[in-house]
């Protein structure tokens, strides 16, 4: 038997009245924690809910979080993490495409109209609103504290086996809608504890924690990785620079984790006063992941702060640590690294054929971190995964020590801050515009996000339609990350000899 939750009972047991999470002027011990997470497990079970059954979360970083998601977990579910950027429309389709047959989620703002996903998806049979602090709940609605209200908190734990699910990361492929990689306990189990000696995580850790929850890089690598170590979470439910810099010299941080346009962010935050400044006294280990970091970014960070960021790889599908570059070995600016303990990596060609030393091929990885295949989608499943190997579709190269960089995407993926924008998505949303004739939407670079969405539209004939249009169109129906910021009209796409449009005429 293996159920992920054991992360955070075992360090229950251990430490009970350590701090495991803090989020402003709230803290829980791991004990508060633990007990919280057994009365949900309870709710979902007096509900009915049986082994295996997948259960929705809409949670930002919020101490609410942790108890939520090892719940599921304790009742044998699978959890199901949603974006908390997703609209209406988005949540309805990830309830319906996973099967979710319950759904707890915060309600941010009186005019958050994401929970109604709920109501239009009929497979899912109960909701619970998350009231912590400062989150808004309509009237009528089933509160979190209301349903555990009375409920035990002594311990549950229903079996699960190593290669049962344990959670659905919905994916952004480059066709198609979002896709949910399942995700076994013994994948994130195994891959949270591989980061331990990468990072030599210690009990006494203070983690800052801005990468949202519902993401695999901030689920494994801190929330997982953390609590099994035993190490206190500090949550931050919305990233800003300077405020990250002031949490880290009040909680005397030791780990950050974060994605380029933080680190990119936390530059332009410092000031030559900033008590935070001298990060060094402090904090140990910096790590990237999510996009590329540049190499300007990295040594301009190490002559601010004094402490070297160390670059890795992963994805939704690798649960999701690849590659990293490890703290016992030098590190190479531009480079991702070696792979993690237990996992294989090469370089293949289209034909699952291994490139020859010093070319550039697309990444595949094999190992205890890959998927178990995307949920509902057999066919899917079988075009990115052979005899173990999961095709990534990202091209790269390796040198004569092993170490990886990445030089290209195979796919038309655009990552922008941290987050995967797959261009068909956008597409469909403009293309819904009645003034709208034909659209093609690529990533362009951009010094703060990396990629920066950009829609070329060709007008349909007469129409004045404008970009501020356009952009408020895609904003009402699409999670604001995924929506285009530039806007350019054209008379014609480049297309090739079948029609298909050149969009790296585009770029």
């Amino acid at each position: 038997m293996l159920n992920l939750s054991l992360m955070l009972t075992d360090s229950a047991r251990r430490l009970p009245g350590k701090a495991a999470v803090i989020e402003g002027e709230r803290s829980m011990t791991y004990r508060e924690v633990d007990e919280a997470a057994n009365q949900v497990a309870r709710l979902l079970l007096d509900k009915g809910l049986r082994p295996g059954d997948r259960v929705a979360l809409t949670c930002p970083n919020v101490l609410e979080f942790p108890a939520v998601y090892f719940g599921i977990l304790k009742a044998g579910a699978v959890v199901v993490p949603l974006n908390t950027m997703l609209k209406r429309g988005e949540v309805a389709y990830h309830l319906r495409d996973s099967g979710a047959r319950a759904y707890f989620c915060l309600i941010g703002s009186p005019d958050d109209e994401a929970w109604r996903g709920f109501e239009d998806s009929a497979s899912c049979a109960f909701l619970f609103v998350i009231d912590s602090p400062g989150a808004t709940v309509p009237p009528g609605l089933p509160t979190l504290t209301e349903a555990l209200r009375g409920r035990p908190a002594d311990d549950v734990l229903v079996p699960t086996e190593a290669t049962d699910t344990a959670v659905v990361l919905y994916t952004s492929g480059t066709t198609g809608r979002p896709k949910g990689a399942q995700l076994s306990h013994a994948n994130v189990v195994m891959n949270a504890l591989a980061t331990h000696p990468l990072f030599e995580a210690r009990q006494d850790d203070v983690h800052l924690v801005p990468l949202p929850l519902f993401h695999s890089f901030g689920q494994t690598v801190q929330l997982n990785a953390g609590f099994a170590v035993g190490s206190t979470l500090v949550l931050m439910a919305r990233f800003g620079g300077r405020t990250a810099l002031e949490l880290m010299a009040e909680h005397h941080v030791t780990f950050f984790a974060g994605v380029p346009t933080m680190y990119w962010a936390l530059l332009a935050s410092a000031g030559s006063d900033d008590p935070a400044s001298d990060l060094a006294a402090t904090l140990r280990v910096a790590v990237s992941g999510g996009a590329a970091l540049s190499v300007d970014t990295l040594s301009q960070f190490r002559d601010v702060f004094g402490v070297g960021i160390r670059e890795g790889y992963g994805l939704s599908e690798t649960s999701p640590t690849v590659a990293f570059n490890r703290l016992d070995r030098p590190s190479k600016p531009g480079s991702i690294g070696l792979p993690v303990w237990g996992v294989e990596v090469k370089l293949m060609a289209p034909d699952w054929s291994e490139v020859a030393a010093g070319q550039p091929g697309e990444i595949a990885v094999r190992g205890h971190n890959v998927m178990k295949g995307y949920l509902g989608r057999p066919e899917a499943t079988a075009e990115v995964l052979r005899d173990g190997w999961f095709r990534t579709g990202d091209i790269a190269t390796r040198d004569e020590e092993g170490y990886y960089f990445i030089v290209d995407r195979a796919k038309d993926l655009i990552v922008r801050g941290g987050f995967n924008v797959y261009p068909r998505e956008v597409e469909e949303a403009l293309m819904t515009h009645p003034s709208v004739s034909l659209v093609a939407v690529v990533g362009v670079p951009d010094d703060r996000v990396g990629e920066e969405v950009k829609a070329y539209v060709i007008r349909q004939p007469g129409s004045t339609v404008s970009e501020l249009e356009l952009i408020a169109w895609c904003r009402e129906r699409l999670a604001v990350y995924k929506c285009p910021r530039l806007v350019e009209f054209r008379e014609t796409l480049p297309v090739n000899a079948t029609g298909k449009i050149l969009k790296r005429e585009l770029r």
